[in-house]
């Protein structure tokens, strides 16, 4: 029996070798599949946020006796006034600030070149190039290489604003349609989805669809909230100490936020750079202001909105973090918490009904 398994094993496992490689050669063939999926990707995941977002509202509005496509167009007509009111307010402060930014790149430059250059000529530094596991050589050519090649990457980012512009227009003519049957049809999605399973299934299956939902809604529901707390509060902080930028910095450490542990440093990194450009002391007072909006959100505002129901335990996140970011950068690391968190209670659920069949079965039996 034992030579029968290893030889079952050893067969599919020579088979999926094959398979892996003949994908390998015939790649072009999946191309439309790739890009398909990858053009409906963002809409589909902007869709499903804002689902999740207004969702609760329709069904509230829907049990006042008003007419489930009424409650849509009436949610959109206020999302649409609270987005027209919010760049009214925002927006000519917000794109003079990241001109101003765009223009003065030049002079940051040189400003970083120079602490650079007084960084190198250090008495400390110097001491610390005369040890023996320290090559002068070696750090002196990477700033030199980091300092030359500091403008041509800004260039080929700013090259990529069309793009991204170009990318932005398409999902914000396509997200209103995809969203308004989401919020519509989204509640015949689960009995749908339910006659492909087994009718012995079914009723367990609607409850891990459920689970799931409610593990989507909590995660996205809160992390707005605790975005929108640690934007406005890092905003007046940012006012408080006098840095230049503030609604555009704050509005990054807002979005960071979403990463957990590591996206509040990301978010800091550009207030802190530029803090430091105009003194030390007012980096120094930056980060206080990251550090005072941290502790609030991570003792007070978090607990309260998210609480316990995507209880993850911290070094899974680590890991998910470096796995996801290396294979998707940002975007992955902001998707992996989420995505493992459903994934995970697909499976507990999963693993509970099997359980429970088992445990059913062993009573008949009895």
């Amino acid at each position: 029996m034992f030579k029968s398994k290893l030889h079952f094993w050893t067969f599919e496992l020579l088979m999926i070798s094959v398979l892996i490689y003949v994908s390998t050669k015939i790649s072009f063939f999946f191309e439309p599949v790739v890009i398909f999926i990858s053009t409906l990707f963002f809409p589909i995941l902007i869709s499903g946020f804002l689902y999740f977002m207004f969702n609760p509202v329709v069904k509230f509005l829907v049990n006042r006796k008003i007419p489930r496509n009424a409650a849509i167009l009436l949610i959109y007509v206020v999302f649409i006034g609270l987005i027209g009111l919010l760049a009214a307010l925002v927006g000519p402060p917000l794109s003079r600030q990241i001109t101003e930014l765009v223009n003065n790149v030049p002079a940051y430059i040189q400003e970083l070149r120079q602490l650079t250059d007084q960084f190198s000529h250090s008495s400390w530094f110097k001491w610390g190039m005369q040890q023996e596991y320290v090559s002068l050589d070696k750090v002196e050519t990477a700033l030199q290489r980091y300092a030359t090649q500091l403008p041509g990457n800004i260039s080929n980012s700013l090259s990529s604003i069309l793009s991204v512009v170009t990318n932005i227009t398409l999902i914000v003519a396509t997200v209103p349609f995809v969203l308004f049957y989401m919020l519509k049809d989204g509640s015949k999605l689960p009995q749908a989805i339910m006659k492909f399973v087994p009718s012995s299934y079914q009723k367990e299956g609607l409850v891990i669809l459920e689970e799931t939902s409610e593990t989507l809604a909590t995660y996205i529901q809160g992390q707005l909230l605790v975005c929108l707390f640690v934007g406005i509060a890092t905003f007046i902080g940012y006012l408080a100490v006098g840095l230049p930028y503030a609604i555009l910095f704050a509005i990054i450490g807002a979005v960071t936020n979403i990463i957990p542990y590591v996206g509040p440093f990301i978010g800091a990194a550009p207030a802190v750079i530029v803090g430091l450009l105009h003194s030390p002391t007012q980096a120094l007072l930056v980060i206080v202001v990251v550090a005072v909006v941290q502790q609030l959100d991570g003792n007070f505002i978090s607990p309260l909105v998210i609480g316990k129901k995507l209880n993850t335990h911290p070094l899974t996140i680590i890991i998910l973090l470096l796995v996801a970011g290396n294979i998707a950068g940002i975007l992955g690391m902001i998707l992996a918490v989420p995505a493992y968190s459903v994934t995970k209670t697909i499976v507990l659920n999963i693993v509970r009904f099997i359980r429970l069949k088992k445990r059913s079965k062993v009573v008949l039996e009895e």
